[in-house]
């Protein structure tokens, strides 16, 4: 009995391939066709990752369009994440309480959307820092909605407080909010008492205006015993990290945050567990292309 060309064999993709996609504008530099593609192949499925870039003015005819195709599901990056909150029929308890979505998993009866970026970037902290929230003291720099995300779940994960640090006030307060009784906000002195300081904001992205502005936190109240994480993967490392490296803290880019976020959605797709080793794989030794302004 034969079944369908399996991911990687001659012939795949077939014409009867499950497609899934990402849509940003731009998309051309996203490693996430690369990661879900590795995971297609390890789990001998007949499905293919592709990058749709979209326009801000055609996405609300892009994710019908994504059903009426047959795609099983679309991943989304910027700058897409609020406004795709709004257009999906619902979302799960998480992207509604973010009002971001990042995942959208085509449903016989309509648009389901998802947020996993939260959850991977706890992921990413317990495999690569071996580093777990619970019970510890954390400052998040930014209020933007990648922030938002990891507000939320350091809360999840029992953090003992989330101080958010940002530049506007209202969007802090808003941000700390998602933490309940363990959030707060804060100023950037309020890292050096930390265990876990994270970079949630732009700053220091490779190819964007924010790569040369100043960070909402200073490495130089980093010290031994702390660990910083830059949600910035483009360059690996950033500044900020070589200058809270040189400060003795210990370091965490946000590929990992990437790759496992990437991997909640390959499971909330298909149904199975991700093949997440082989999804690192497939982008340990890339440079990531860095993307263009806006991206």
């Amino acid at each position: 009995m034969t079944g369908p060309p399996l991911a990687g064999e001659r012939g795949w993709p077939s014409a009867t391939a499950v497609v899934v996609g990402v849509i940003g504008d731009p998309v051309s530099h996203s490693l996430s066709p690369t990661l879900h593609n590795a995971a297609f192949a390890s789990l001998g499925l007949d499905w293919v990752s592709v990058a749709f870039p979209v326009a801000p003015g055609a996405l609300a005819s892009a994710l019908p369009g994504a059903r009426a195709l047959g795609l099983r599901g679309l991943s989304v990056t910027m700058p897409f994440k609020d406004a795709v909150a709004a257009i999906v029929d619902r979302s799960s308890p998480i992207a509604t309480r973010l009002g971001a979505v990042n995942c959208v998993v085509v449903e016989p009866d309509g648009l389901v959307g998802h947020n996993t970026d939260g959850e991977g970037f706890v992921a990413a902290l317990r495999r690569g820092a071996r580093f777990d929230p619970a019970g510890r003291r954390c400052v998040v720099a930014g209020a933007g909605g990648a922030a938002r995300a990891v507000v939320l779940a350091l809360a999840r994960a029992g953090a003992s407080e989330v101080v958010v640090v940002g530049r506007t006030p209202a969007r802090a307060a808003d941000a700390a909010a998602l933490a309940g009784h363990a959030g707060r906000t804060g100023t950037p002195t309020d890292a050096g008492g930390a265990d876990l300081v994270v970079n949630a904001t732009p700053v220091g992205m490779g190819g964007t205006p924010a790569a040369t502005d100043p960070p909402l936190v200073d490495p130089g109240l980093l010290s031994h015993g702390q660990l910083a994480v830059d949600l910035v993967y483009v360059p690996r490392p950033t500044r900020w990290l070589e200058l809270a490296a040189a400060r003795g803290a210990a370091t965490l880019d946000g590929l990992g945050m990437l790759v496992h976020q990437a991997a909640l959605q390959i499971e909330l797709w298909s149904g199975r567990s991700a093949p997440v080793e082989a999804m690192w794989a497939a982008v340990a030794g890339q440079r990531p292309e860095v993307p263009a302004p806006g991206g």
